[in-house]
């Protein structure tokens, strides 16, 4: 039995030291806690949920190989640092020598265990437990197949592909191979979202009736990575609400518990395309554009002044100026933001019904001054308000509003953890589940994750149709 299953079977209490005892029984009884190993919420908060130490229950290290060493590659790898005794990269692989090397040369990986494409990986015998997999969208598909074809076990990126036939075949294979596979649906294993599905798996709202969630793009990262970046064009990689929402579908899904029966989207890209530019815009911000003093969307604002999403470019220094400039003259992020080849839309509605009748409406918009889910929950007997960081209940017979905060960052573990703790809440359950060869170590089955997705491509559907689609598990 998992925590999920065996919380919601106790018919919990969800507030205040209630709530935190009865998780710790039901920790304590599936083996999840130990001495010193749980957090707890701050002391001034109402909700007291305990929350996992980031150290893994195993006796053994698992060994991995990072396909991927960019972004997510580097977030993954930063975990076997902190606990190298249970986690060793054993080898890495990227086209980019500099990034792989990167890795390698911080984990002792030999010369003879670190390749370029992918594919040199595969050609040796089978020389991890595991595989992560961190490559751009559009290069999950074809490792993971052939990882599990190999024997390994495989944390995959999100999305897990970009079609849903190639994502329907990740899950035929995991299933008739015996595969563990983990997708990164990384808000699953943040203390925030476990606190909040905790609480509502308590039954301290009753039953869930709708769900409002909101995904703010802050107006930077929009410009980054979806108009001038990796994520900017649909068909060279996956549909936005994919490659950016499809963990906010995962999060709906899990928290109301019961599969999608129907789905209807709208959106569309609204400013950044060439009928907006202003007048006189070069091609690049580089190029003396008149409206630098203006334009919140310049290149040379957000990566120069700013200091923003300079992980892209591999810099010797990031503080040097003059190389940061040399970068935006000659490579994508320097281009003006009306004048890319992007397609993917800027604000998107999508509204969700349930089994049951439950109901729930997300919005994702790139026009915010910051990031951060915003969620709303509406029961029967009480409503959940969050904002990422902090949630409040408030329950409707005794009308006095709880709440529950958790500053990760105020342990040390957790720093370097990405997605409020979750990037490592996942790398740790993972590293269980294939040391014991446990799937049900995993928040989310491969089957449940899979699902998701397929919302995400029922949503596109609807809304490049204008019409409602059923939801077909």
């Amino acid at each position: 039995m998992i925590r999920r299953e065996f919380l919601k079977r106790c018919g919990l209490i969800a507030t205040g030291v209630a709530l935190s005892d009865t998780i710790a029984k039901a920790d304590t009884a599936m083996g999840l806690s130990g001495s010193g190993a749980d957090l707890l919420a701050d002391e001034g908060s109402d909700i007291h949920v305990k929350i996992r130490s980031l150290k893994p229950d195993t006796d053994r290290p698992i060994t991995v190989v990072i396909i991927g060493a960019g972004n997510r590659g580097r977030v993954y790898s930063r975990y076997s640092e902190l606990f190298n005794d249970h986690i060793k990269v054993v080898g890495v692989s990227d086209i980019i020598e500099s990034r792989c090397n990167n890795i390698a040369d911080k984990h002792n990986v030999p010369k003879e265990n670190r390749f370029g494409h992918y594919r040199e990986v595969f050609e040796r015998p089978k020389m991890a437990d595991a595989v992560i997999i961190a490559t751009p969208d559009d290069r999950h598909y074809e490792p993971c197949i052939k990882a599990m074809e190999l024997g390994y076990d495989v944390l995959l990126e999100k999305p897990a592909a970009p079609t849903e036939k190639e994502c329907r075949e990740i899950l035929k294979q995991s299933e008739e191979k015996g595969r563990i596979i983990a997708i990164s649906h990384v808000l699953r294993y943040a203390p925030y979202f476990i606190a909040m599905k905790s609480v509502v798996d308590s039954g301290a709202i009753g039953d869930i009736v709708s769900i409002q969630h909101m995904e703010p793009i802050q107006y930077a990262h929009m410009a980054h990575s979806y108009v001038r970046g990796n994520w900017r064009c649909e068909k060279e990689t996956t549909p936005i609400i994919l490659a950016k929402s499809c963990h906010d579908l995962d999060i709906i899904r899990w928290i109301v518990g019961k599969p999608c029966t129907s789905i209807s989207a709208y959106g569309s890209l609204h400013l950044f395309k060439k009928e907006n530019m202003p007048e006189g815009a070069p091609a690049r911000c580089t190029d003396g554009c008149p409206h630098q003093g203006t334009c919140p969307y310049s290149a040379i604002d957000i990566y120069v002044k700013n200091k923003w999403h300079l992980g892209v470019f591999d810099l010797k220094d990031r503080n040097d100026e003059n190389e940061i400039m040399e970068k935006l003259r000659t490579n994508w992020y320097g281009r003006c933001v009306y004048q890319c080849d992007n397609d993917q839309p800027d604000h998107y509605v999508a509204n969700m019904e349930f089994a049951d009748g439950v109901t729930s409406s997300f919005t994702m918009d790139a026009f915010a001054p910051w990031g951060g889910r915003r969620t709303r929950i509406m029961g029967t007997m009480g409503f959940i308000e969050g904002n990422s960081k902090t949630f409040t209940l408030w329950d409707f017979k005794t009308r006095t509003p709880k709440t529950w905060k958790m500053d990760v960052q105020d342990f040390d573990e957790y720093k370097g953890a990405g997605h409020g703790g979750g990037d490592f809440g996942l790398v740790r359950d993972f590293v269980e589940a294939v040391a014991h060869k446990d799937s049900g170590r995993l928040s989310s089955s491969i089957k449940d994750s899979i699902e998701s997705h397929v919302m995400g491509f029922a949503a596109e559907k609807s809304r490049k149709s204008n019409s409602k689609v059923n939801v077909k598990a």
